[in-house]
């Protein structure tokens, strides 16, 4: 009899745990197609730094039409330059980041706008790699879902932009006393040089660390131009991103078959010397 009770209590466990899992796992996919069109209302990042940072949640809502192209010109010069490229993840600079590691020279973060509003709207901000993959996940779903001008809509509404701060017009109205389509390429491009520190930083305040950030963000503004969210426009750029892709991928194939040609000398080098040895 105690066999058939534990027996029956593991059946009824797996199969709890089993419909959690697929609950769940339903969730994480309608969450993202809901928001397609939904606002977020708040986001998991934004509770937990409330509660472990106390500086609160102060934001407000606008559409992408009310807020200045300069504040998402400055994100991607700052942030993402291949965002109308790549499906989410770019991996130019993947190789940038790994080439800087292998040579001990201080890297960048390879995160691209579409993984920073995947963490930002469904996970924490604790980094690891527990996080890394639910972050890849919902960078995978948004970018099959939504389209760009929603992701960079959520983006500027969402991302922290100082000490309990979200978006771009909460930013706007306390560092500048304006509403977020008044934004200058100035004032767009001081925001944007906080990041990833806003908490330390002040826009309204800035050091002359913060002033050189911003003028490096600002001509990297004026050399790409305005970015448009059209479908011809969009593909204009993923063709360009996919060619620059092959130009690495070559650039790579290249270096790695000149390493080889050294190594070989080097052999024959080598033997060519032992032969005069053996003489």
């Amino acid at each position: 009899m105690e066999k058939k009770s534990k027996t029956s209590k593991g059946r009824k466990f797996w199969r709890i745990f089993g419909k959690t899992v697929l609950i769940l796992f339903a969730v994480s996919i309608l969450l993202p197609i809901m928001y397609r069109w939904v606002n977020p209302p708040v986001t998991s990042f934004q509770l937990v730094q409330a509660v472990t940072k106390g500086n609160g949640i102060h934001k407000k809502w606008v559409p992408i039409e009310k807020i200045s192209p300069y504040m998402y010109r400055a994100a991607i010069a700052s942030e993402d330059n291949y965002f109308l490229g790549h499906r989410g993840f770019d991996v130019i600079a993947l190789n940038t980041v790994i080439e800087e590691r292998k040579s001990g020279r201080r890297h960048r973060g390879g995160s691209t706008i579409s993984q920073q509003t995947a963490k930002n709207v469904f996970c924490w901000p604790k980094s690891s790699w527990v996080r890394k993959g639910v972050e890849t996940y919902f960078t995978f779903l948004i970018e099959t879902f939504w389209s760009k001008e929603r992701i960079m809509e959520v983006y500027l509404n969402v991302i922290e932009m100082g000490p309990g701060i979200y978006g771009a017009e909460q930013a706007a109205q306390t560092y500048f006393h304006c509403h977020a389509s008044q934004l200058s390429a100035h004032q767009a491009a001081l925001i944007t040089a906080c990041y990833p520190s806003p908490q330390k930083r002040n826009p309204a305040k800035p050091t002359s660390y913060l002033l050189g950030r911003a003028a490096n963000i600002e001509a990297k503004m004026a050399k790409y131009g305005t970015p448009k969210f059209t479908k011809e426009y969009i593909a204009h750029v993923r063709e360009r991103y996919l060619q620059s892709v092959q130009k690495m991928e070559k650039s790579k194939a290249r270096g790695k078959s000149k390493g080889k040609n050294k190594g070989k000398k080097l052999d024959l080098k080598s033997f060519k010397q032992k032969t005069k040895k053996q003489r």
